[in-house]
């Protein structure tokens, strides 16, 4: 690593989720007055974060959401449980205006979850126990992605599907009961047909830290996507959701670098999909909280960013200001819509990237990752 590579590496660590106390820092950096999107794409890289309608209705929170970012996900609006709350009867209202916000800003879109085993309306386990075939799966997916077929940068198909531990390392969900592991397949496959140009997700949380239970999460999850791979699921691309914590353990670089080595190799493509930092048990001084935050962000970021199977980075929100409490400080901006983030998705730059298709045209179509 170069002298420069180093230096510039401190630099953003200071910056990244920064602090009032690297102010000074901050306005040496190239990334100083970039929007957060922008050093994203310097790096090769789509930055962006959930949002939710009500937060469409603040026109300060607006403003600063289209400067910072380049892709939005529905926070809660593309749920089962808010699409479907009555079984057969469908409810985009939600979907839709954040997919015409989208479009009308410019910013490519997300679809977050078609199937999981959780916010699901109050009925649905007990139809998918009882259903006579695969359509209240199927029908649901295809009905979701054809109706954003072509708007869609990338899906989250499947999520939450793996716990080591549990038999063949599967969550025991309803979907599992019924349909064994085909339930997966189906997923993907309809998605596929649906949208033949969408990216495809499988979208988990287990693998970012280094303690020896996301040894077991990283080595299931290689395993639940070679398999998959082998029986020509069409999976595209691994989401590391990255909720991190200022408690308990953290990231292990190493083991994160080796893990996200084999994602690639296996021709997949990773997306960053929620990241946040959990500041429970930090300082109550703000400047050495954030610093916390920030020296847990860039070890994640680090080495996801230094990955070049890495597409996209997004945040589960994007300000602290519709957080539950006022003094919880996670975001990339703060309640004031202040920009805490500087330099953090810059902290790879250095790092040679790949030709990336964006948006509609679509990352799919450029075939695995080289």
């Amino acid at each position: 690593m170069t002298r420069s590579r180093r230096l510039f590496l401190a630099q953003a660590a200071a910056a990244a989720l920064g602090t009032r106390a690297f102010a000074s820092d901050l306005r040496s950096s190239v990334f100083e007055d970039a929007p957060l999107r922008a050093s994203a794409a310097a790096r090769g890289v789509v930055y962006g974060c959930a949002t939710s309608t009500f937060q469409l209705r603040d026109a300060d929170f607006i403003g600063a959401l289209v400067r910072e970012s380049a892709i939005i996900v529905p926070e809660y609006e593309m749920k089962r449980g808010v699409i479907e709350s009555a079984q057969g009867h469908y409810d985009f209202t939600g979907a839709d205006a954040l997919a015409a916000f989208a479009r009308g800003h410019g910013l490519q879109f997300r679809g977050h979850p078609l199937v999981w085993h959780k916010r699901n309306p109050d009925w649905l386990d007990e139809a998918v126990l009882g259903a006579k075939d695969d359509r209240i799966l199927t029908d649901y997916v295809e009905a979701l992605v054809s109706r954003y077929r072509a708007q869609i940068h990338s899906w989250d198909v499947v999520n939450e599907a793996i716990a080591p531990g549990e038999p063949g390392d599967l969550r025991q969900t309803v979907w599992l009961k019924r349909f064994g592991l085909s339930y997966v397949d189906l997923a993907f496959h309809t998605a596929r047909a649906a949208d033949p140009k969408a990216l495809l997700v499988y979208n988990d949380w287990g693998c970012e830290l280094g303690a020896p239970d996301n040894d077991r999460f990283r080595a299931a999850t290689l395993g639940f996507l070679e398999a998959a791979l082998a029986r020509r699921v069409p999976i595209d691309a691994l989401g590391l959701q990255g909720h991190l914590g200022l408690e308990g353990a953290q990231v292990d670089q190493r083991k994160l670098r080796d893990f996200l080595g084999h994602v690639k190799a296996m021709g997949l493509r990773v997306l960053v999909t929620e990241h946040d930092v959990d500041d429970g048990g930090g300082s109550p001084d703000v400047a050495a909280r954030d610093q916390a935050v920030a020296d847990a962000s860039r070890r994640f970021l680090d080495v996801a960013l230094d990955n070049r199977a890495t597409v996209a980075v997004l945040t589960w929100g994007l300000s602290d200001r519709y957080l539950d409490s006022p003094d919880w400080r996670r975001l990339p901006l703060d309640s004031h819509l202040t920009r805490k983030w500087a330099a953090s998705l810059g902290a790879a730059n250095s790092a040679p990237t790949i030709k990336r298709i964006s948006g509609p045209k679509l990352l799919a179509a450029a075939g695995p990752v080289k």
